[in-house]
């Protein structure tokens, strides 16, 4: 049943690549067990299609076009198999590596290994329509299976519930917690074995470094049906789940799902170039570096001055003397400045450290609260009321350490900014 009637793996990647995509990670194997590359330890896989005659192999063809598109290329490897008779058994975890062993060995580098949680349950296992039933905290021997990923591939970060690299997010919506921290008591979790409110939020104090990783659809659901074509989302709604994964220091994971063509469907990919020429447009000019910029500095050495936040650079930052805990940065402009977006992101080599700051606009001669937030992390974006104003002031009301910040940023957001 496997035939797209077009299959382009460069327009595929071209539109991940043209909607500001960095990398784009391919199921190559779902819940069904249907492989789509010709794996040794299966019959059910693109071999045994139709399409190119049995000689395709459209994991190959997507990890070249990635590389044609600059792209970085992972996968995801359903570890569930409702077709294979040996589900449940020893046998299947082995089949299981080799076939993890073939995506990771034929294709170049991996960025990412995707786990989802799908422990089992209902279905076709080499024809016997029936339940099975694994324990999810042994059957697949983790460990060993996460080693192997480390053997081939070192680079590659590892997502699931548990991580040990990336963790899910707790929901399918691609949204991180208002507070979210990149920290978590890795131990307490394994795939499938998940505590949504906990994923959203973190730990604080955590164990290790999991930060969240938010998968949400482009569409209603995860694969393509001609009847959603008027339900994609459109680009001020990617733009809302932009700001609500990466702008709570977390990483957006948006699904493309290809129609039978084997393409991204044109209204698919019109809202995602537009969702990526919105943020083009709004990052374009950070207008915190017209200022004048002054706050405390780590024993008056210039290599860590408050310059280091407006420079562009995540290598550079700013920090204080060590008994400082809530130093303030004041930026004084020139002339009036209009915005409405203000973003923070501290120095990650040196962690989490800020648990609470405050952004303050000078009016009327006094101070007017903005916003205000916990966790920064990688990132934090925050939408404020429409500011006009000459002076604006951070605070770091509350941190675990000196703070170490490498971007404060203010910019503006029109309302125009996100139509196709």
């Amino acid at each position: 049943m496997f035939a797209p009637t077009d299959f382009d793996a460069d327009q595929i990647a071209r539109t991940a690549s043209t909607g500001g995509m960095t990398g784009l990670i391919l199921t190559c194997k779902h819940h069904d067990g249907f492989c789509l590359w010709p794996s040794r330890y299966t019959l059910h896989s693109v071999a045994s299609s139709l399409w190119r005659g049995g000689q395709g192999d459209a994991v190959g063809e997507i990890a070249a076009a990635c590389r044609r598109h600059g792209l970085k290329f992972g996968v995801y490897l359903s570890p569930w198999d409702r077709n294979r008779a040996d589900y449940g058994s020893p046998a299947y975890v082995d089949v299981y590596r080799h076939q993890l062993r073939e995506l990771l060995e034929n294709y170049g580098p991996v960025f990412e290994v995707w786990h989802d949680g799908a422990n089992g349950g209902d279905g076709y296992y080499g024809g016997a329509r029936e339940v099975r039933t694994i324990d999810k905290h042994s059957y697949y021997g983790w460990p060993e299976t996460w080693n192997l990923v480390r053997r081939l591939q070192p680079e590659a970060c590892i997502f699931s519930d548990a991580g040990p690299d990336l963790r899910w997010v707790g929901n399918e919506e691609g949204k991180a917690g208002e507070i979210c921290w990149a920290t978590l008591n890795r131990n307490d979790f394994a795939p499938g074995d998940a505590d949504p409110a906990r994923l959203n939020r973190g730990d604080r104090p955590g164990s290790h470094w999991v930060p969240a990783e938010c998968d949400v659809s482009i569409r209603p659901g995860w694969f393509y049906h001609a009847s959603e074509d008027g339900q994609v989302k459109n680009a001020r709604e990617l733009a809302d789940l932009y700001f609500a994964s990466v702008g709570r220091g977390g990483s957006l994971l948006l699904n493309l799902p290809p129609d039978r063509r084997g393409q991204v469907h044109p209204v698919d990919a019109a809202a995602l170039a537009a969702f990526h020429r919105g943020l083009e447009t709004l990052f374009a000019h950070n207008l915190a570096r017209t200022a004048r910029i002054s706050a405390p500095v780590r024993g008056d050495q210039p290599r860590y001055g408050p310059d280091n936040l407006l420079d562009g650079s995540l290598e550079s930052y700013w920090t204080v003397d060590d008994a400082l805990l809530s130093p303030v940065v004041i930026l004084n402009f020139p002339k009036t400045v209009r915005f409405n977006v203000v973003g923070l992101r501290e120095y990650l080599p040196l962690g989490q450290r800020v648990e609470g700051f405050a952004v303050d606009s000078w009016q009327a001669g006094q101070w007017q609260p903005l916003v205000s937030g916990s966790s920064i992390g990688a990132r934090r974006l925050l939408r404020t009321p429409q500011t006009i104003t000459n002076v604006v002031r951070l605070r770091i009301t509350q941190a675990a350490a000196c703070p170490a910040l490498s971007e404060l940023g203010l910019w503006q957001q029109d309302a125009d900014a996100w139509k196709i």
